[in-house]
């Protein structure tokens, strides 16, 4: 059984500006394509002046002792809960074993000016052309993972899943996008997530395809469909953005947006955006108004797929004090 935590957002993945940032050997396959969001593929008999193309990340056999290891910034720094090693495609030539470490590097440090790395995944013994799960019980915000193959050969993907956790220097309270990912907001509930995952629908960046947005089956009974977020922190929102780019004849019709605070009555909703025409592959913008909010729930009518969904607004004294001390905690 897949993991649960599979379903958090993967940090390292290039599509939220993750990059592999160094790695000691690449002679047959590119240490980028460790980060690549699509499943990794393969053509038979495409033979460049190295080999077989591979799409992952393969090292020269190595004929000497040591281990080969590439370095991965994640593109949102935060705590990881589990490592997903894929050696896709790799049959007669995937490493034996490989080992996963983290470290908190704040700024923008090179790849030779880390250190303090602390074990994320030991030692664990790979298999060939398979996915291989990996729970991680660190308490620790980690900008930077190093993954190391013993002793060399391939892997095609590396996942990295987590709960993402900001910098609150970096946060500019009274325009923050509350819904936001890499601001620490995740989701709490989802109706249906037949064609895309919801958490698409606040992951940075602007959607490329619908692939990339949060898609719902055709919904064939009354009723519609709909998200919760956990906001980042407690906030008052100010602005609604919900952009169906890309979704053309499958744009939800209506929207609405309410919000609610889990601190006094979890089930008392308040309307930040009453119902509302949508059009197809069309950024929407919405001045709102409410009171404090911990949560917000996005309703679509009667179903269909979004691309992003941004609730602009500002951080109570409270919320940025939540924020700085989770920080400084986990960067301890």
């Amino acid at each position: 059984m897949t993991p649960t935590w599979t379903r958090l957002p993967d940090l390292a993945s290039r599509a939220v500006g993750g990059s592999v940032v160094w790695a000691n050997d690449e002679l047959f396959a590119e240490r980028e394509n460790l980060i690549t969001p699509a499943e990794a593929e393969y053509r038979p008999h495409t033979f460049g002046h190295k080999g077989q193309v591979y799409d992952g990340w393969e090292t020269r056999r190595r004929r000497e002792p040591g281990s080969d290891s590439a370095v991965v910034r994640l593109g949102m720094p935060g705590v990881v809960r589990g490592v997903v090693v894929d050696t896709a495609w790799f049959k007669g030539n995937y490493p034996p074993f490989a080992s996963v470490e983290g470290t908190h590097a704040p700024g923008y440090p090179s790849p030779d000016e880390l250190t303090d790395w602390e074990p994320l995944v030991p030692r664990s013994p790979l298999g060939g052309d398979r996915k291989h799960y990996f729970d991680v019980d660190v308490e620790r915000r980690c900008t930077h993972v190093r993954l190391t193959i013993h002793p060399d050969g391939g892997v095609a993907r590396l996942r990295v899943h987590g709960s993402p956790v900001p910098d609150p220097a970096l946060l500019v309270p009274g325009a923050l996008d509350l819904a936001a990912l890499e601001n620490g907001a995740a989701v709490a509930g989802c109706s249906n997530d037949f064609f895309g995952r919801p958490g698409n629908l606040i992951s940075p960046g602007d959607a490329a395809s619908m692939g990339e947005g949060w898609e719902t089956a055709r919904r064939r009974e009354e009723g519609n469909e709909w998200v919760e977020i956990a906001l980042a922190a407690p906030g008052v929102v100010h602005l609604a953005e919900l952009d169906t780019t890309h979704f053309k004849g499958n744009a939800p019709g209506w929207a609405s947006v309410r919000g609610r605070d889990a601190r006094k009555d979890p089930a008392e909703w308040f309307d930040l955006l009453p119902l509302t025409r949508l059009q197809p592959d069309t950024r929407h913008r919405f001045r709102v108004e409410g009171p404090e909010a911990t949560h917000a729930r996005l309703d679509i009518h009667p179903d269909g797929g979004m691309a992003r969904m941004r609730l602009f607004g500002s951080l109570t004294a409270t919320g940025l004090d939540q924020l700085t001390a989770r920080y400084d905690e986990l960067t301890r």
